[in-house]
């Protein structure tokens, strides 16, 4: 009841900064949004103590699912498309979850690293998804209904933000659970784990199809608002990005993925604004700063460990 509670208050709270926000800011919190869904899956791997450098291919399978279904099956709707986003994305991690259960850090890091930069140079070369240039997809609608040209963004950032918000609740009704927990023990002791009945590689398989729903929702949601797909969201770069948000968040709290993502948008759209060519400084800089005076994350600012 009290996640429900502090939800609706969320999603109340971000509908009226949607409403009067200007409208490239809007587009900037949409595109936050999406990419911290993606970040959020990292969060949960981060939790069992593995961090993924692949989730750009979670990204691009949701996104292309969605653009595919539109521009084939025309199904249009907003909801519809953002969940089949999701959903492709399990369907393509699920056969690879028992084999990247069995391993732990840096190899973890490479293989999922190496799935993603396979499936790159598959969306490079196939010309029926586009190839290098990739391929458009028009405007979606919602429940049937068309958006107006005036009202598009505001209510592409809604839905944005209501699957942010809703994925955000979960998320913490999961860590806060049995399974949630078996995790964080499987971070500190795998060994201990076992001992007491639980299974590490179970735990780290439903992880890993978690974090793939996660990442295939915010590809599908980010493309609706780009309305193109192309390869590079399967990139190594495009998968460094969100591992960068995930790590500036810390894995304490669900709600500082979200910031985090905002403050990289923030500081990247006004970086390349006024330091055209030398933003990525600015970037770095900025995370050398969070790295050093909040070594947890910007989570630790309100979140506080227990005994």
């Amino acid at each position: 009841m009290r996640h429900a509670a502090a939800a609706l208050g969320s999603l109340a709270l971000l509908a009226l900064v949607g409403w009067l926000a200007p409208k490239w800011l809007t587009f900037l919190l949409t595109m936050a949004a999406g990419n911290g869904l993606v970040s959020l899956g990292i969060v949960t791997l981060m939790r069992g103590g593995v961090v993924p450098f692949g989730q750009g291919m979670m990204f691009a399978a949701g996104g292309y699912a969605a653009a595919l279904i539109y521009n084939r099956l025309g199904f249009t709707d907003a909801i519809g498309l953002a969940l089949a986003g999701g959903f492709a994305a399990v369907l393509i991690a699920a056969p690879f979850a028992p084999l990247l259960s069995r391993y732990r850090g840096i190899f973890f890091a490479m293989l999922t690293l190496a799935l993603s930069m396979v499936t790159y140079g598959l969306l490079m070369k196939l010309e029926a998804l586009g190839g290098s240039d990739g391929f458009n997809l028009g405007r979606p609608t919602l429940f049937g209904q068309k958006l107006a040209d005036d009202r598009v963004g505001l209510i592409l950032f809604l839905v944005t933000a209501g699957f942010a918000v809703a994925m955000a609740a979960l998320a913490r009704i999961y860590f806060d659970s049995t399974r949630g927990l078996v995790t964080l023990a499987t971070r500190e002791n795998e060994l201990r784990v076992e001992y007491l009945g639980g299974s590490v590689r179970q735990a780290m398989a439903i992880n890993f199809v978690l974090a793939a729903f996660c990442g295939g929702l915010g590809g599908a949601l980010v493309v609706m608002s780009l309305r193109h797909i192309e390869p590079t969201f399967s990139f190594w770069t495009t998968s460094g990005e969100f591992v960068f948000v995930a790590i500036l968040a810390g894995w304490q709290s669900v709600v500082a993925v979200f910031v985090a993502s905002t403050v990289l948008q923030v500081v990247r759209s006004f970086s390349s604004s006024y330091f055209p060519n030398t933003w990525q400084l600015a970037l770095g800089l900025f995370l050398l700063f969070v790295i050093r005076f909040l070594p947890k994350g910007i989570g630790s600012l309100w979140h506080r460990e227990g005994r």
